[in-house]
């Protein structure tokens, strides 16, 4: 097969991982007899600084016409004090638009060599499988009206959650479709009990299990389910639920696997390329001293391979070579752990090509 493919390095330590995962790429074109093409674009602060944008139109153009994009990481203090149109996150917002990615992927498994990195005890996290399914294109990261004014001597900021019932209808079903190939679960995550989103919510949720007789739909309260996530993880199999809900979860999520290093995701849309990056963000603490953790963009191209190209044998084979890289004792510094042997960004991605 022949795949063009969008590269996005963005900011902070995206530059170093990203050039790993193409690494692992072309490790698999080589194995499996396949042609992986590169296109690099900018977004983020790297896009602000050079093009005046943190999404340039050349970046969504190439986006648009490739198969999958790879995206390594946004942000960083330098643009903390940009105004909002100017911010990098801004650029990442817009490209999840601008490619209609409404449903995003997060799986959250425990590696059982990484079980000693996690601050929980092992037993509770020992048996984690599970998927979070995030709504990525409306709520309060998109709704109007947004923004701060002065209205009587003070100033005021506002953001709106909105969400059409149809938004809500093609996230959930996603969700649904995915626990019907996985363990028959779905847990939907609202705050129904306070707001009228939810409400709604919770009612679209209840009508689309009723085409999925064989899979139980149970509801959960946000600040319920945060608590569940540490109390007694493994309960779950499939959580679905709004965007900034989502966001918050998943990043608690990541902790059961010991770092944020480790968690891939994928962004998806109807029927346009899908976007794939690691949920950790750009770390300019370590930027440019070799010292990231590569395998959570490294799992995110094997998503890519999955659910953008149904490359299952190519995705499984990246997967266990992660997974034997870790049991052999290999580590980078965010995940290390006594008796275990700490390697650099290009070792570890190294690592895992000699295990490929």
């Amino acid at each position: 097969m022949h795949k063009r493919i969008a590269i996005l390095p963005g900011d902070g330590i995206g530059k170093e991982i990203i050039n790993g995962a193409i690494r692992v790429l072309n490790a698999v074109g080589e194995k499996f007899d396949h042609q992986f093409d590169y296109d690099r674009a900018l977004i983020g602060g790297d896009a602000v600084d050079q093009e005046g944008t943190p999404l340039p139109e050349e970046t969504v153009t190439i986006c648009k016409n490739s198969d999958a994009v790879l995206l390594g990481a946004v942000g960083g203090p330098k643009w903390d004090q940009n105004p909002s149109h100017l911010r990098p996150e801004k650029g990442l917002l817009g490209l999840r638009k601008e490619l209609g990615v409404f449903s995003n992927l997060r799986p959250v498994t425990c590696f059982p060599d990484l079980a000693d990195a996690s601050t929980l005890k092992t037993e509770v996290i020992e048996q984690v499988d599970l998927m979070i399914v995030r709504e990525l294109t409306g709520g309060l990261y998109f709704g109007e009206p947004s923004g701060r004014q002065m209205e009587g001597g003070q100033e005021t900021a506002v953001d709106t959650l909105y969400y059409t019932r149809a938004e809500m209808e093609r996230i959930i079903r996603k969700a649904f479709e995915l626990a019907e190939v996985r363990k028959k679960k779905v847990t939907s995550v609202d705050k129904a009990n306070v707001l009228e989103t939810s409400k709604l919510w919770r009612e679209v949720a209840d009508e689309v299990a009723e085409e999925f007789q064989d899979v139980k739909l149970e509801h959960m309260l946000v600040d319920n389910a945060a608590m569940q996530l540490i109390r007694n993880p493994s309960q779950f199999d499939v959580i679905v639920t709004e965007n900034m809900f989502g966001d918050i979860l998943s990043d608690e999520a990541s902790m059961l696997t010991g770092s944020l290093g480790m968690l891939a995701s994928a962004s998806l849309s109807a029927d346009g390329p899908g976007l794939y990056e690691p949920v950790h963000g750009s770390a300019p603490d370590i930027a440019g001293e070799n010292k990231a953790n590569p395998l959570a963009m490294i799992l995110s191209s094997a998503m890519m391979l999955k659910y953008s190209f149904s490359m299952i044998n190519e995705a499984n084979a990246v997967e266990k070579a992660v997974q034997e890289v870790l049991k052999a004792g290999y580590r980078t510094g965010d995940i290390a752990q006594d008796h275990t042997t700490v390697l650099s960004t290009d070792e570890m991605t190294q690592k895992v090509l000699e295990y490929l």
